[in-house]
């Protein structure tokens, strides 16, 4: 049996631009994947060690007779948030770790395809967290909101996988998934946004949830920009690489702009 970390013999996709140096760069990524798992793995170890013990609570409504009858608010735990941002923090931390070492062959082999499927599967759960994470501290507890606010966004990124699947940089194929997905990615945010801006509410969420809101809220959406500049091949995206980098750049900034936002607005000791 090959070793996983050899190179897969599917050949690139002759249509692709990889740019001048496609197997330097191919290599350069591996050790920026280790040095990006490095940085995550100090981030998430520096938010547990530091993190005082904030908890937000995860609630359900569950009616006590037939439908339309009374329900009862019940706390059924609480979320540490230390542990909480580390978990997506560590996420991260180990996809790339597993793309720099066992993976490599396969991650080199989809990018030299057009594709990178470990990038949407672990941003489908990291990601998903970070959502569940700005929406407790808006202040939406309730269990069954929670999990469908997860798998919207997640359905959102995979979306990213299919698209990546269907179509080719500067080809067709992609746009129906790449919209579909647009709309999905959509829906947490303006469900958080109602708790945050909701009419008549007495108390307001502390000011460095707004600043969460709209700081992620862009990053996030720099995500969907890399991606068409990388399929409409404009300026130095019409190297797929160089989208490739885009991504794990973007992927370090906005998880570290979440955690250090709310250590400091929640969990500083």
């Amino acid at each position: 049996m090959a070793d996983a970390t050899t190179t897969p013999t599917t050949s690139a996709d002759p249509s692709l631009d990889l740019g001048d140096q496609p197997e330097t760069t191919l290599d350069r990524l591996r050790w920026l994947n280790l040095a990006m798992g490095v940085l995550h793995l100090v981030q998430g170890l520096a938010i547990v060690a530091l993190s005082n013990d904030f908890r937000a609570p995860v609630t359900g409504a569950f009616p006590e007779g037939p439908p339309g009858s009374p329900s009862q608010l019940e706390e059924l735990f609480t979320v540490p948030f230390g542990w909480g941002v580390a978990a997506f923090v560590f996420l991260s931390a180990a996809a790339h770790f597993i793309i720099a070492g066992p993976a490599f062959g396969a991650y080199r082999a989809q990018l030299r395809q057009g594709r990178n499927d470990f990038r949407w599967i672990e941003y489908s759960l990291s990601a998903s967290l970070m959502v569940v994470l700005i929406a407790l501290l808006a202040g939406i507890g309730d269990i069954a909101a929670l999990l469908a606010l997860f798998g919207v966004n997640a359905s959102m990124i995979l979306f990213g996988l299919i698209a990546e699947r269907t179509g080719r940089p500067g080809g067709h194929g992609w746009q129906l998934p790449y919209w579909m997905g647009t709309v999905l990615g959509a829906v947490p945010w303006v469900a958080i946004a109602i708790y945050l801006w909701a009419p008549g509410r007495d108390a307001a969420p502390p000011t460095f949830v707004y600043f969460i809101f709209f700081t992620i809220f862009v990053f996030f959406d720099s995500f969907a920009v890399n991606f068409l500049l990388q399929y409409h091949r404009i300026g130095r995206w019409r190297s797929y690489l160089f989208g490739e980098v885009g991504y794990v750049v973007l992927s370090l900034v906005a998880k570290s702009a979440l955690a250090w936002q709310v250590f400091a607005g929640a969990l500083a000791s």
